[in-house]
């Protein structure tokens, strides 16, 4: 599809509502009392954040079916909706945390209540083997971890049935918050030790479709590529009972069908809408819009290090030069977010994370750092989109396929599937220009280079390598904010990054729902994934 093409058919509806043959509801009045129904355009891939390859949708699942020791608190934004707040920790499956005197422990104290769906308590051995887990079967899980400083499961300790130690390898501002995202979930180690095997010790071919968790909901049914039905857990112990009794999450590809399905009311919320939708939808009093900015994240170009053109840094340069920004701003987000290219400096005034980067659409500069390398005359790439987020990807990659070839680069549009692209750009990193939407879950700057600039690190899909970026993230990871030197390291990273650009910045976005105005409860988390805990609908 051309550019021409692509704007021409942006707002028409592809789709009508009712073709969708694989629903078992046509709408959310024939659904079961109680239920709320959700729209999602992506693909659930596993029921198991741990497992290898699980992508990013699957995360809510650890979300709504399993407890952590601890979670963040919630606040009100001025648009009066609901945001998580990363400021307050709070108890989530540990009623109380201390460090110890020496400082080198942190003791928790489990609720005396909690129990997993099954009925089961929750106990202290749970906890470690959980954790064991979260840091052994390697790849995301394990990196994440590591970001906290837990890294071995020496160093995960029980007590007594209620009360669990954590032996620190070092003082990090990361760890407590770190028990708080997604991965660190508290499995019924009892439940999944009855389904292991020999080859399979951490049972991950069970818990990939069988969750055994003691959060606000369990999996009812799971249709891969079509729905999860999530059926609420009524001896949920951590927070009040969910005010919705079933939530059935519906896979739709197709946003225009996603955008008639809610304006119809045959859904109650439509999860993660373009910024066009939330845009044309927010002035009808039918339905609530809430675009919530994103903390921590960046919409990028991300040239492939290991693709032999972009190994050359003013090869790089050029092509953050030859990006029409302000084009691709309007027509893929719509106006919506923070723009991140146009900075006068290229060095960084402060440490806020993310700020413009000193590009801005400059042909004749970009043409002459090209002239300066092996390929003044051009070269042609793959440039690879998601799918599932063609929303914003596609307009996006048409104004840069324009854009390089005014600089005598060719790029063929190359898109992937949803349920393919974690694999493809992240784990394999096989990519050489693509497009990538990283938010990082602790919100610092140093905890963003953790993930994105580091070789070998899931999210560094550039496959960028530099040894002193590394040393600084590591000596800035775990520092308080407040040290005296945690400043200058960090605007040293964000220097950097200005210069060698493996990630090219386009704007920090925001995150878009639109539910019926009979649905409360909407709560924004920096995961991006849908949380029911709170929803609520009529009686319920």
């Amino acid at each position: 599809m051309d550019r021409r093409k692509f704007i021409k058919t942006a707002g028409m509806t592809a789709l009508g509502a009712s073709v969708l043959p694989f629903l078992k509801f046509s709408s959310a009045t024939a659904a079961p009392s109680g239920s709320a129904v959700v729209v999602i355009g992506q693909t659930i891939n596993s029921l198991d954040i741990h497992r290898k390859g699980t992508n990013r949708p699957s995360y809510q699942i650890a979300v709504n079916c399993y407890d952590r020791l601890l979670s963040f608190g919630t606040k009100k934004m001025d648009d009066g909706s609901l945001s998580y707040d990363y400021s307050k920790l709070e108890a989530d499956l540990a009623e109380s945390w201390e460090t110890t005197a020496d400082g080198k422990s942190i003791i928790f104290k489990l609720r005396e209540n909690a129990v997993f769906s099954d009925g089961s308590p929750v106990t202290a051995n749970d906890v470690k083997w959980s954790l064991d887990r979260a840091v052994s079967l390697g790849g995301f899980p394990a990196v994440q971890m590591k970001a906290g400083s837990l890294i071995k499961p020496e160093q995960f300790v029980v007590i007594n049935e209620k009360t669990f130690q954590i032996d620190l390898i070092r003082p990090s501002k990361l760890t407590l918050p770190d028990l708080a995202v997604p991965v660190p979930m508290i499995i019924n180690s009892k439940v999944a030790k009855a389904n292991s095997t020999t080859d399979d010790p951490w049972a991950t071919e069970y818990l990939h479709r069988n969750p055994a968790g003691s959060g606000a909901y369990k999996v009812a049914r799971w249709d891969p590529g079509q729905q999860l039905v999530y059926e609420r857990n009524d001896k949920w112990t951590s927070g009040s009972l969910p005010g919705v009794k079933r939530v059935v999450v519906r896979e739709v590809p197709s946003g225009a069908t996603r955008r008639a399905l809610i304006e119809r009311g045959d859904v109650d919320i439509s999860f993660g809408v373009s910024d066009k939708d939330a845009r044309e939808l927010s002035g009808r009093d039918d339905l609530s819009v809430v675009s919530t900015p994103i903390e921590n994240c960046i919409y990028c170009l991300c040239p492939n290090l290991s693709f032999t053109p972009f190994k050359d840094k003013l090869v790089r340069q050029a092509v953050a030069f030859a990006l029409p920004y302000e084009e691709i701003f309007k027509l893929a987000a719509y106006g919506q977010g923070v723009p991140m290219w146009g900075a006068s400096d290229n060095s960084p005034k402060d440490t806020s994370w993310p700020q413009p980067f000193p590009y801005a659409n400059n042909i004749e500069k970009a043409q002459e750092l090209l002239s300066r390398t092996d390929y003044k005359k051009g070269f042609e790439v793959p440039l690879s989109i998601n799918l599932g987020l063609s929303s914003w990807m596609e307009p996006t990659a048409l104004l840069i396929q324009e854009g390089l070839a005014k600089i005598g680069i060719k790029a063929t549009i190359e898109k992937i599937p949803g349920a393919n692209w974690r694999t493809a750009a992240l784990v394999e990193k096989k990519l050489p220009l693509h497009l990538e939407n990283f938010g990082g879950w602790l919100n610092y700057p140093d905890y963003y280079f953790f993930w994105a600039y580091i070789k070998g690190h899931l999210f560094n899909s550039s496959n960028y390598d530099n040894p002193e970026v590394k040393q600084l993230v590591d000596e800035t990871l775990h520092m308080e904010i407040n040290d005296p030197v945690y400043s200058d390291k960090v605007k040293r990273l964000i220097k950097i990054a200005f210069d060698d650009v493996p990630r090219i910045p386009l704007w920090q976005p925001t995150l878009n729902s639109v539910m019926s105005q009979d649905l409360s409860g909407y709560e924004y988390w920096f995961h991006r994934q849908l949380d029911a805990r709170k929803y609520n609908k009529g009686k319920g």
